[in-house]
């Protein structure tokens, strides 16, 4: 960490469920003790990403850590990566995949601090799809669905997602028919999900990718095929591999995927409407981030 520099510090006071005036104090003492400043910046969805540009062309800071959920680390991360600044995490949100991918989550707060300020730090890769950058899993189908239908519900958290779970199968048109064209291939396939990971594991905890790493330069195209409730089990006990009956996985440095009618799009946990047609390519090693393990 580079001496008189700042450390900006970047707070979604609505995410999550953590008492942030608490979070903020113990930010800062650790801050203190490493003998630099804190500026903070509180969001407030107005403009947020032009004016945490202009705090940091101002204050030259050593590093930023982002408090909230994916969709404001994911914002902190299409600004930051640029300037080359390590992006420390402090898991805040009702959804946090990224963190929940890095071994953060299951950490009490201090440590989590401690590691956002430490220096194991790790290149990962970013997947942009449309323009937009996807730090951990985007999907078609029925879990981009499940997280529109979650967003105008009432209920937070990991049962305001299962309380979503059946009426959005109920409802859902699947199978969907994808046309996907990589590198090296073009195919159509059918299915009730089509995802695009960067790393393993969504953030409820489903080994959707077992063999996905986020530092090497490949991403990982998935197709479930069917709602198989055992193999969706499997995913949730962490098992190395997937029944190539129920799910096929596909490797890829860029693809485009057309779809016969819109279907449900996500990235990171933030539904982005109903897509007919996108295009994912990746950056190798562009985010520099505050990692448990290098």
């Amino acid at each position: 960490m580079e001496e008189n520099k700042p450390i900006l510090f970047i707070v979604n006071p609505i995410a999550g469920n953590l008492n942030k005036d608490q979070l903020i104090a113990e930010v800062k003492k650790n801050i203190a003790k490493k003998g630099a400043l804190c500026e903070l910046y509180t969001t407030s969805g107005i403009e947020d990403a032009a004016k945490i540009r202009d705090l940091l062309s101002k204050t030259s800071p050593s590093r930023v850590i982002v408090a909230g959920g994916d969709g404001t680390i994911k914002m902190a991360a299409e600004i930051i990566t640029e300037l080359d600044l390590p992006l420390g995490i402090i898991p805040a949100g009702s959804a946090n995949g990224l963190a929940f991918n890095l071994g953060l989550t299951a950490l009490p707060l201090s440590r989590q601090i401690e590691i956002a300020l430490g220096d194991n730090l790790k290149h990962i890769d970013i997947l942009v799809i449309n323009g937009e950058y996807c730090l951990h899993m985007s999907d078609f189908g029925v879990n981009a669905e499940l997280i529109k239908n979650y967003h105008y519900s009432n209920i937070r958290g990991k049962f305001g997602y299962l309380l979503q779970s059946i009426p959005t199968l109920l409802k859902s048109k699947y199978p969907f028919e994808f046309e996907i064209t990589t590198e090296k291939d073009n195919f159509k396939k059918k299915g009730i999900l089509l995802a695009f990971a960067n790393f393993s594991k969504y953030g409820t905890g489903a080994n959707i990718n077992p063999e996905g790493k986020p530092d090497d330069g490949i991403f990982e195209i998935i197709v479930f095929k069917e709602f198989d409730i055992l193999e969706i089990f499997k995913t949730l006990r962490n098992e190395e591999h997937l029944d190539p009956e129920f799910a096929q996985i596909i490797p890829a440095t860029q693809a485009k995927v057309r779809c016969n009618s819109p279907v449900a799009f996500q990235i990171d946990g933030e539904y982005m409407g109903e897509k007919d047609e996108i295009e994912v390519n990746i950056l190798p090693n562009k985010l520099k981030i505050a990692t448990l393990h290098n």
